[in-house]
């Protein structure tokens, strides 16, 4: 799901000290996320993303600068998983409601 949110993240840095910073959650599922920071997360750190009272748990896949910032991809542990009831980012959008709405009768 496409959101924007602002979330707290936490990862230990290259030489081991630990980092902190705010980030924008770009989009969500049950299994990771991406969020867009201004500097950039280590491949294969482990993070950790505050959203709301959630604290979701997971690895960085990839970290890519993008003319506006650093996108790092999240994925969660598997005893780490976001539920919509659990938090729900400030937008969110479904887009499988647009694919649902697109469809002809």
């Amino acid at each position: 799901m496409l959101c924007a949110d602002m979330v707290q993240v936490a990862w230990q840095d290259e030489a081991g000290r630990p980092r902190q910073a705010t980030g924008l959650l770009e989009d969500i599922c049950t299994s990771g996320a991406c969020v867009q920071l201004d500097v950039p997360v280590p491949l294969q750190a482990g993070i950790r993303v505050q959203c709301g009272s959630q604290t979701l748990e997971g690895v960085v896949r990839y970290c890519v600068y993008r003319e506006i910032g650093y996108f790092a991809g999240v994925e969660f542990a598997p005893h780490s998983r976001w539920s919509r009831e659990a938090f729900e980012p400030q937008h969110l959008l479904d887009l499988s409601t647009l694919v649902e709405r697109g469809k002809p009768n």
